[in-house]
């Protein structure tokens, strides 16, 4: 089968980045023919065989061609006519889609459709139905569904993207332009890696009924952890260090555990809220082997995010290392983990019950039965080869269809 992977990015870059590249790799070892297309870098790892993306935007720049960005990250007529060249070079059976929005934009959606190309996307965050991809206000610090439940002009108002109104208003008119259009109903089939996300959807829209699958993401098994006999005891935690994924919750939360060591590996904007704390210790980033060491030798994995999460990898990667978890019983994250059983579960977004949640889980006589239930979980995890099989029976099914 010959499948067209497209993102923005075509670069190890982020979380949606790593699931297309890892799966576009195990599909072309299963035998298939795999290309990409999404915007130029001299970073990218990965490409098509007219080389044919999109120009870089920068959205950093102080070149004058940043002046055109507002139009072009609402409909990219380039993207579109450059795919459209893509498609019918390489003529494929699947387009996959990923993260697209502002350096692609939906525009490819319609030249996709336009030859009959049976179109799937991996939705990895909420942009479809709110405009700052998060169902997050960053200005109350608290999820926010206004935008599902009434006009998409609440982010306008509430300035959620990046605080700005000008910014807001072109997630708007984006988010209002495409809703009229009707364009993502053109998509056949949405692969959901959480529930929570499903019925997001399907809440927001009747265009969703009928083509949402929901599959837990897979987790990379390239890396054997080492495990260390004597360690001093800590919790980790592994992300962005930024406020939705609730590292101002966790600077709280350690200071009601003094003596609890905390590892924190990540890098961020809101880093500054975990330092001159005696009990946490930033390692910056960290990833391969000796990420795969560092939460494998963990007491606990900690995933404070006060967003709701889709299908965080740490969670998965955690259960699979027999590591039990502490989370908010919210979003995708509560769909993972059992509380009680694979580790606990915050009920409030409080550094209260979050420590209450890790005092629960550190209790020496439930700790080993926890990390027992974690260990069998984890077997049932999936792997990318186990995944891609079952991706590509849904391709199968789609071009049966066509």
């Amino acid at each position: 089968m010959k499948i067209l992977m497209v993102n923005k990015f075509l670069y190890p870059r982020g979380g949606s980045e790593s699931y297309m590249l890892k799966l576009g790799e195990e599909l072309e070892n299963q035998g298939h023919e795999v290309e990409y297309f999404g915007m130029y870098d001299e970073k990218n790892t990965v490409g098509n065989s007219i080389e044919n993306y999109t120009s870089n935007m920068d959205f950093h720049s102080t070149k004058l061609g940043r002046l055109l960005y507002p139009f072009k990250i609402i409909y990219s007529a380039s993207a579109a006519k450059k795919i459209g060249e893509v498609l019918d070079d390489f003529k494929p059976d699947i387009v996959h889609m990923n993260n697209i929005n502002f350096q692609l934009t939906p525009s490819i959606i319609y030249a996709v459709k336009k030859r009959g190309i049976p179109l799937v996307q991996t939705v990895h965050d909420y942009q479809m139905i709110c405009p700052n991809h998060l169902l997050y206000s960053f200005s109350e610090e608290k999820p926010c569904d206004r935008c599902i439940k009434g006009s998409k002009l609440n982010c306008l108002k509430h300035s959620c993207i990046h605080n700005s109104k000008i910014k807001s208003l072109i997630g708007v008119i984006e988010s209002k332009l495409y809703s009229a259009l009707g364009t993502y109903k053109k998509v056949d089939l949405y692969i959901c890696p959480s529930n929570f996300l499903a019925n997001k959807l399907l809440s927001a829209s009747d265009i969703y009924k009928g083509k949402t699958f929901t599959i837990h993401n897979f987790i990379d098994k390239k890396y054997e952890p080492q495990r260390a006999e004597h360690a001093e005891p800590y919790i980790v935690f592994v992300g962005r260090l930024s406020a939705e994924k609730g590292v101002k919750l966790l600077s709280e939360t350690a200071k009601l555990l003094p003596k609890i060591n905390f590892l924190v590996a990540g890098n961020g904007p809101d880093d500054d809220c975990l330092k001159d704390i005696k009990n946490i210790k930033l390692l910056g980033f960290v990833a391969g082997q000796e990420l795969a060491n560092l939460m494998a030798n963990a007491k606990i994995l900690i995933a404070p995010s006060v967003c709701y999460e889709n299908c965080p990898l740490s969670i998965l990667e955690s259960l699979s290392m027999g590591v039990p978890v502490v989370t908010m019983n919210s979003g995708g994250m509560a769909e993972l983990i059992n509380d009680g059983k694979t580790g606990a579960l915050a009920f409030e977004p409080t550094p209260k019950a979050l420590a209450a949640a890790v005092e629960k889980c550190m209790d020496e006589k439930t700790y080993q039965t926890l990390k027992l239930n974690c260990e069998q979980v984890g077997k049932e995890i999936m792997g990318v080869s186990e995944y891609a099989q079952i991706i590509i029976k849904k391709y199968t099914d789609l071009k049966n269809e066509r």
